[in-house]
């Protein structure tokens, strides 16, 4: 249960959205359903962010209406909530009351869930809510087999009223999410802190014979010290060649001496998530080879950090590190300037050793809500990752930052965590040489 976020962040997104709603409109909104495991086991309940975005609640069973124009005040936010169930509560604990539920989302009508349906007739047949807006996860990348709760409650409504006009919550909150607020800026902070101390705890005790999943139980274990909730993601703890894997993260080889290892961590805080990456050698020393190719990377990723200013775009960060990368890619021998100048334009050299964007909006997801077109503005965190995987020789380097878009320079908020290999390789040494 969210204790540390002021309501007030609630209450003006809530405000937000009703400001960007047509006349006689509301919006309806359906938390998330626990998730199940195996048997009779469910997965840990996480929120769904748009609901958190506009709420604060943590708990299942619960929904939104927003109706800006309808008459009677009291019902123009009202919040619904699990009623209390004596078993429910024996067997698995606290259940919120309407009073906390004021307290944490600023909502000041909260009723029981079983009483949603009547409060929606209530409205949509009222003649003040000529359109529904309802709300589903919209993410270009995005494909999921599984049906969400939020699609069936979409079904439902529209099935329920089928004369209504409809429109689509996601763009609006979409285009909101992108840009933080001082509240939402410090929880990423916070979430930042945690997850480089767990890098810092990582190059004192990374050593060739580990396995990648004792590696991440030093990760979780500064995670949860420091009041996070866990991973934002499940993370990637890659030695070696497995590094060369994008989204590696079964994290159960060996760490051998010579290979490097790359970390793609981040802690969730109150919801809202960091995303780091780091690459470090397993023995503490960097070989001429992988210091060549991790500098190569560093050089562009200092480069493409100048860009994220109001105005730039994400479509821009990856174009410029291809034109960087380009001539680095050249200068490791992984290709010729001559084949370079005789690439085919669809099928260009540096993908086959840099497979993936530079940039993404970071906040309540990892990869948080996205428009790449649009172009940054002060108070947008996003990711700058640039890397190079070479799986013939067992090289997969990243270097990630989260990086605060500001009326000048980018704010990192991972400033001051090692990043060069000096700095690397001499917190590592003096583990190694105790």
């Amino acid at each position: 249960m969210n204790t540390s976020i002021p309501n007030r962040l609630f209450v003006r997104n809530r405000t937000n959205l009703a400001a960007q709603m047509p006349p006689k409109s509301v919006a309806v909104f359906t938390a998330n359903e626990p998730m199940p495991r195996n048997g009779d086991e469910f997965y840990p309940f996480h929120q769904q962010s748009d609901f958190f975005y506009l709420t604060g609640i943590n708990e299942e069973n619960a929904f939104l209406i927003i109706a800006p124009d309808y008459p009677d005040e009291t019902m123009r936010e009202v919040l619904f909530i699990e009623p209390y169930d004596e078993v429910k509560a024996t067997w698995q604990g606290e259940m919120l009351d309407a009073k906390q539920a004021t307290e944490l989302s600023g909502v000041m009508t909260v009723k029981g869930s079983d009483a949603f349906w009547s409060f929606v007739n209530d409205i949509a047949l009222s003649g003040y809510a000529n359109t529904i807006f309802l709300n589903t996860y919209e993410y270009p990348k995005y494909e999921c087999a599984v049906e969400t709760i939020q699609q069936r409650f979409v079904k439902q409504v529209k099935e329920r009223y089928p004369m209504h006009n409809y429109g689509r919550t996601a763009p609006i909150l979409n285009n909101l999410r992108m840009v933080k607020s001082e509240e939402e800026i410090a929880i990423t902070r916070q979430a930042c802190d945690i997850t480089a101390k767990a890098f810092r705890r990582c190059l004192q005790t990374v050593r060739p014979g580990m396995y990648e999943y004792q590696v991440q139980a030093e990760i979780e274990y500064i995670f949860k010290q420091n009041n996070a909730s866990g991973h934002a993601y499940a993370p990637i703890i890659a030695g070696g060649k497995n590094a060369c894997c994008l989204h590696y993260s079964k994290n159960q080889s060996l760490l051998r001496d010579g290979d490097l290892l790359l970390f793609d961590i981040g802690c969730e805080l109150n919801n809202y998530s960091s995303d780091l990456s780091r690459t470090i050698p397993i023995n503490g020393k960097f070989t001429e080879r992988q210091r060549d190719c991790y500098n190569a990377v560093r050089r562009v990723m200092k480069e493409i950090t100048k860009l994220y200013r109001p105005g730039g775009t994400i479509n821009e960060i990856n174009e410029a590190t291809r034109r960087l990368m380009e001539p680095e890619m050249v200068k490791l021998g992984l290709f010729t300037a001559e084949e370079l100048r005789n690439q085919d334009p669809d099928k260009p050299l540096y993908k086959k050793y840099l497979m993936h964007g530079m940039s993404h909006h970071i906040g309540l997801d990892v990869h948080d809500s996205i428009d790449k077109f649009k172009p940054f503005a002060p108070g947008m965190i996003l990711s700058c990752e640039p890397g190079i995987y070479i799986r013939e020789e067992g090289i997969g380097i990243r270097i990630e930052n989260d990086l605060l878009v500001t009326e000048g320079e980018p704010i990192n908020l991972f400033e001051g965590l090692p990043t060069e290999i000096e700095e690397i390789e001499e917190a590592m040494l003096k583990k190694f040489t105790k």
